[in-house]
């Protein structure tokens, strides 16, 4: 389990599994009933401080005090969109890092978009988070700390019931902690959310992507695709060049026959870039033998301008159109909160920058 630097010395207690934390424990004789209150206390009552965990003894919550540490994000910025019901939320780390979820009320629930890595070292032209770099990996309970922060804000009725892990970071470059934010939220005695409500997206790790496979989890892959073609995508997508289309469609092939769920394909567009007739067609050829008895489903992005990259959206109506024409289903993704940017990184981006600028100034 990853520790933040400043508590290195304690033990990241919401990021233990029920076993994992009985034994723990066990271990200072405590007994085991014990180890299931404290995991309620933690998953189901969300609690930030060991002092609000009233039916243990004070002895007792003075030597968790000593040995553990709750790590939860905080608030460092909240915007709220004034067109449609989504909130973004900047969420300071222990450490004094920050990373951006955003809440999105749809017809069918709420669904969180939370990060997975301070930063991003994938590289990818069209994203904000790319210039900035990595700088470190989220623990599995920062990423639930994301989920817990939204929900206490709205009624118990309003709580989260999907999650996207489409935030800052690539979720499959830090697979450890990913999986056992996982195995957390699914877990019985905490949250409990299905699987099959969770989509995780990556910009294509071949190795990772088949080990996933093997964890045979209910969850659906998404792929950042965005491009047709080897150049175009390394051009797009640095990534592309250690695992190119081929080896990436070969891979989400295998996921595909050993997990039985369809992987869903993600394409930015990019004006002038990915979204001619051509583009369509020879994003149709790479796709259609990957599933060959079933069409494609491809999630269509509008690009989001970002800083210095002059990118603009292509029109996804005209290109959904081109997909249809060859046999392949696409949808446009629902724009939710433009008025407060709320596409991932952006927000971090503009915090770091005004931060650097009061420095210099």
């Amino acid at each position: 389990m990853q520790q933040t630097a400043a508590t290195t010395e304690k033990i990241e207690l919401m990021g233990l599994l029920p076993q994992e934390l009985a034994d723990v424990l066990a271990s200072m004789g405590v007994p085991k009933f014990r180890a299931a209150q404290l995991f309620r206390w933690l998953h189901q009552r969300k609690v930030t401080d060991f002092s609000q965990m009233t039916d243990l003894s004070k002895q007792f919550r003075a030597e968790l005090q000593q040995r553990f540490y709750i790590n939860r994000p905080n608030i460092a910025q909240r915007l709220a969109s004034s067109i449609d019901d989504t909130v973004k939320y900047l969420c300071r780390l222990s450490d004094g890092n920050c990373v951006e979820a955003v809440r999105m009320v749809y017809h069918h629930g709420v669904t969180a978009c939370i990060s997975t890595q301070v930063g991003c070292r994938m590289g990818c032209k069209f994203c904000a988070s790319a210039p900035l770099g990595l700088v470190r990996n989220l623990t599995a309970a920062e990423m639930l700390g994301q989920i817990d922060l939204m929900d206490a804000e709205f009624p118990t009725e309003q709580a989260v019931s999907g999650i996207v892990l489409m935030g800052i970071g690539e979720p499959l470059d830090n697979y450890e902690e990913v999986l056992r934010f996982l195995r957390l939220l699914s877990c019985k005695e905490g949250r409990a959310m299905s699987l099959r409500h969770v989509t995780l997206s990556t910009c294509g790790l071949v190795p990772m992507i088949d080990r996933l496979a093997e964890e045979n989890l209910p969850l659906t892959l998404s792929i950042s695709l965005h491009a047709p073609d080897n150049a175009a995508r390394s051009a797009l997508m640095p990534v592309n060049r250690k695992y190119p289309l081929e080896e990436l469609l070969a891979a989400c092939g295998r996921y595909f026959r050993k997990t039985g769920r369809r992987v869903s394909f993600e394409y930015a567009l990019i004006r002038g870039k990915n979204d001619s007739r051509a583009d369509a067609q020879r994003l149709a050829k790479c796709l259609k033998p990957v599933f060959p008895k079933m069409r494609p489903h491809v999630n269509l992005i509008p690009v989001n301008p970002v800083g210095e990259n002059g990118f603009q959206a292509g029109s996804a109506k005209q290109f959904m159109q081109y997909l249809s024409e060859e046999g392949v289903n696409a949808t446009v993704r629902r724009t939710l909160g433009d008025d407060i940017k709320a596409a991932c990184g952006q927000l971090r981006r503009n915090a770091i920058e005004n931060n650097t600028q009061e420095r210099i100034g």
